[in-house]
């Protein structure tokens, strides 16, 4: 069971280095744009989640880099929840090439769920586990 969700982005001339590659630090912002969209598609866009006093600040991040992607490219960034959260949310990422097999990154970050008013670690809330239990499907393995 995982959720999956899978958004597009193109590469922007301010995205690349003077390599003429996409530069390794916006990988993370492409992460960043899978994981709202992935939120976003299970009905719980993240500002709802902040207006119920709930932060996802991430406390953990990887990335591989395989192969580059260059200006104007269009990229799909897969996002995956294989996992229901404990007391913590682990998302799982893919960057393809539109139409491309082989990720040109692939990584994960980890986030711990923090009360808006106390600063402090908390649980999940309810209504945010809901919706994860919601958008579970049995895909193939990722």
């Amino acid at each position: 069971m995982m959720i999956k969700h899978v958004t597009q982005i193109r590469v922007r001339y301010a995205d690349t280095d003077q390599m003429k590659v996409v530069y390794h630090g916006k990988y993370l912002e492409y992460f960043e744009v899978g994981r709202a969209a992935l939120i976003r598609s299970l009905g719980l866009p993240y500002s709802e989640l902040e207006k119920s006093g709930i932060l996802l600040p991430v406390i953990e991040a990887f990335a591989k880099y395989r192969n580059p992607a260059l200006y104007d490219d269009l990229l799909s960034i897969e996002a995956v929840v294989k996992d229901l959260p404990q007391a913590t949310l682990r998302i799982d990422y893919r960057v393809f090439r539109d139409g491309g097999e082989e990720p040109l990154a692939e990584g994960y970050t980890i986030h711990s769920f923090l009360n808006v008013s106390t600063g402090k670690p908390t649980r999940p809330p309810s209504h945010f586990m809901q919706v994860l239990k919601n958008g579970m499907t049995a895909l193939p393995d990722y």
